[in-house]
């Protein structure tokens, strides 16, 4: 059956041209009238209501003529009334839809059905990906029996699930059963923006309770040319779940935030020049050099970020063999990694948190305690044995107070600060100094920041091993991580102490998008950035860090230094404090640093674009590779630029619509799959009350103070927004040990970072939430 798609009408005129015509889905009997209708005719309309033969209560819901239609949905705009049970429910509930419509035409409608007992499932779907335009049915759904969950963004544990148009799963019938029904509407209608609410019972009793036109804008992306680049992604993937040579584990898994988090720095869908850029100061060869040189395998020439059509992941199994202590035999080694793939593959939420609850990357004080789960997986006591001594010797190796490696990187800092002005300041022409900032970024900035992220992720996990052994109390924890102060941290109080030229010649390079020349630096929208009247006003004393100092009572040291002696670590209790606090302190120092030669890079390249014509948004396509060519090269740099970016741009026409899983296990998985209902990271034992602030499109427009932010990753760049009194703030992404992890300890702010796209999805559409980091919990309350 084909219905005109001007035949898609009201909620009550589309479902009654369905009543009875679909075989993938049914729709319940329809009874519907006129607002003129029942001003006029209310008796009859009674009567009527009266005679129906449903054997239930009914729902009364809105069929307005300006709802569902095609450019303006106004979903959920006006008013349901369920369970209605009898006639003066039945007055009532019509009056109550009639006085939520925004005008007084009487063509509205009221649209009544029996009321839908028993579900197993409700949701809403969608035939096209409403964000980027892609071939995939959206399907969001709730398991809690209720039919509005969804749609009014107030369920738990809502599941999201993508399946590529033509690629039904196997193993969910009720996902099958849904996909066949979107499919006969989209035939019925001849269009495929539908937007479905829909509800199962009985097994697989599919019931549709509304089909209108989902809004969209833009063109619609070619099916086939889809499907082949995801076919291709798709190949990729299933050559690389074999073994590899000189590389351990006998598969890999794919992920965007379980080593280096490239969704939380650049972002899912990054431009050319962020993503070339990541790759080459960081993850192409820095971090392997730097976790050979801290004792680690040597993984040296193994990439550890890949690219589908542009969309950055890690390389898992990559990753995990570069946590293996160079010492440790093959055959362990081997054992080793297929456990970690293993575990994280039963429970894909933790790709966010593997070095905290699946990889063993150095002894703590709980390691004999945790790594005895090793023995239900096969492992014999001598391997166990070992695996421990290997990481011991590790740790001490990285740790110490004399020779500790971390103390050498700390050193390369200052280096690279001094060389900074020497290639700003000097002749070099502006690929010059691209070329050799570029240079310097990794040899004196990433790379000894690789090595003191390194220790300040065995610091953090050091610092809760004391905790889970009862040596100091989560509150000590939390007073510990408050007290360490770094350059970022600093920037609140240098904010009112300094004048504005000279805060800005300090913090002004940092910019919210590190890698991002569309994103400006701090000193290119100062005032967008800071409220610098409102800083003028407050005293310096109102806005300084509280002091609540971290102390060891004698008990606490005597336990501690038994535990360190007992443990056959070498530091003694002050050395092991002094280097917690100095490699959490240097990582945010040696990221301020090399983000300043970052930071220049990106702005001389918009420079040097600019004076061939072409704009920073242009700019942001280009390749950093056909940039830093032409330093060694006569080529012409306009054409240079026009080709790298002109091939940016396509590449990246297929990178914004692409929909993949934030964790791929099979490489089927890039066809269908169900985003993760990831487990936020709770920051400090505090709790914020407040409107919701999102930042994205006009925010610089916006006020922050005493509300709740939302930020879509957790950039570092985003410090500015602690100098704006804000109550707390959530992520969609981010690690536990991530930069605003560690700022929002220090500053003592509650933050909720990392907790998923459908979490943060319905937490965007709430205007005031509580977020209670100690029960670990998020409230929509409005």
């Amino acid at each position: 059956m084909l219905i005109d798609r001007d035949k898609l009408g009201t909620k009550a005129e589309t479902l009654s041209m369905l009543y009875g015509k679909m075989k993938n889905a049914r729709i319940l009997p329809v009874f519907y009238f006129t607002v003129g209708d029942w001003r006029k005719n209310k008796e009859k309309i009674l009567g009527y209501y009266n005679d129906l033969n449903w054997n239930s209560s009914v729902i009364i819901r809105s069929s307005a003529l300006n709802e569902d239609i095609k450019g303006n949905s106004m979903a959920g705009k006006f008013e349901s009334v369920f369970n209605v049970k009898n006639i003066e429910g039945f007055v009532s509930a019509v009056n109550k839809v009639i006085a939520s419509y925004d005008n007084e035409d009487e063509n509205n409608q009221i649209l009544v059905q029996p009321m839908l007992n028993d579900v197993e499932i409700s949701g809403v779907a969608f035939t096209l990906d409403p964000n980027t335009k892609g071939n995939y049915y959206v399907i969001n759904y709730n398991e809690n029996g209720l039919t509005d969950t969804v749609t009014s963004g107030t369920g738990e544990n809502d599941k999201l699930v993508y399946v590529f148009k033509g690629r039904k799963p196997k193993n969910s019938k009720k996902i099958i059963k849904i996909c066949d029904a979107l499919e006969e509407l989209e035939q019925i209608f001849g269009q495929d923006n539908l937007d479905v609410e829909f509800a199962i019972i009985d097994g697989l009793d599919l019931v549709i309770f509304q089909v209108r036109t989902l809004c969209v804008n833009g063109a619609r992306v070619d099916l086939e040319k889809q499907k082949k680049d995801i076919k291709r992604i798709e190949e990729k993937i299933h050559h690389m779940q074999t073994s590899k040579p000189f590389l351990h584990g006998k598969k890999t898994i794919y992920g965007v935030m379980s080593d280096w988090n490239p969704a939380e720095i650049i972002g899912l869908r990054p431009k050319t020049l962020a993503l070339s850029l990541y790759k080459e100061i960081i993850t192409d060869n820095i971090w392997a050099y730097q976790r050979d040189n801290y004792g680690y395998r040597n993984l040296r020439s193994f990439p550890l970020m890949v690219d589908f059509c542009g969309l950055p992941y890690i390389d898992i199994r990559v990753s995990f063999n570069s946590f293996v202590p160079a010492g440790l035999n093959e055959k362990i080694s081997e054992k080793l990694v297929n456990y970690y793939l293993s575990r994280l593959e039963e429970d894909p939420t933790k790709h966010d948190k593997v070095e905290f609850e699946i990889v063993f990357s150095c002894y703590t004080l709980n390691l004999p305690e945790r790594i005895h789960v090793l023995r239900k997986y096969g492992f014999s006591e001598d391997e166990i044995s070992q695996i421990v001594e290997a990481l011991r010797k590790l740790t001490n190796n990285i740790t110490g107070n004399i020779n500790g490696l971390w103390k050498k990187d700390y050193e390369k800092l200052n280096i690279l600060e001094k060389r900074y002005a020497v290639i700003v300041n000097s002749n070099l022409n502006k690929i010059e100094k691209i070329y050799w900032l570029l240079e310097d970024c990794k040899r004196y900035g990433t790379l000894p920041f690789a090595g003191l992220a390194r220790a300040a992720f065995i610091a953090v996990q050091m610092l809760q091993s004391m905790v889970d052994k009862k040596i100091i109390s989560q509150e000590d924890y939390h007073k510990f991580m408050n007290g360490v102060s770094t350059v970022s941290s600093n920037l609140k109080g240098d904010l009112h102490k300094m004048s504005k030229e000279n805060f800005l010649l300090k913090y002004g390079h940092l910019r919210p998008g590190t890698y991002d020349i569309n994103s400006k630096r701090y000193d290119e929208a100062p005032d967008a950035y800071f409220d610098w009247k409102s800083i003028q006003q407050n005293n310096i004393s109102d806005i300084e860090k509280p002091q609540n100092e971290f102390r060891l009572s004698m008990q606490q040291m005597h336990k501690l230094a038994d535990e360190l002696n007992k443990n056959g670590l070498n530091n003694d209790i002050l050395e092991l404090l002094d280097f917690i606090k100095s490699v959490i302190e240097g990582r945010e120092y040696g990221k301020f640093l090399f983000t300043k030669n970052l930071s220049m890079i990106i702005r001389l390249i918009g420079d040097v674009g600019e004076e061939y014509g072409f704009s920073r948004e242009e700019c942001a396509y280009l390749d950093i590779q056909d940039v830093k060519s032409l330093y060694a090269v006569s080529e012409d740099i306009e054409s240079t630029f026009k080709n790298s970016i002109e091939k940016g741009e396509k590449k990246y026409e297929t990178t914004e619509v692409i929909s993949i899983p934030p964790v791929i296990v099979s490489e089927k998985d890039v066809w269908l799959f169900e985003y993760p209902s990831t487990i936020p990271n709770y920051i400090t034992l505090n709790s914020a009350y407040g409107e919701v602030v999102v930042i994205e499109g006009d925010w610089d427009r916006k006020s922050f103070a005493d509300n709740i932010v939302l930020i879509e990753s957790a950039d570092p760049g985003y410090d500015w927004i602690f100098s704006r009194g804000i109550k707390g703030f959530i992520t969609m992404y981010g690690g536990a040990n991530s930069h605003m992890a560690v700022r929002a300890g220090e500053l003592g702010i509650p933050a909720a970072v990392g907790v998923g796209k459908t979490c943060f999805e319905q937490l965007k559409c709430a205007q005031f939430i509580e977020l209670d980091t100690q029960t670990k919990i998020i409230r929509i309350i409005r």
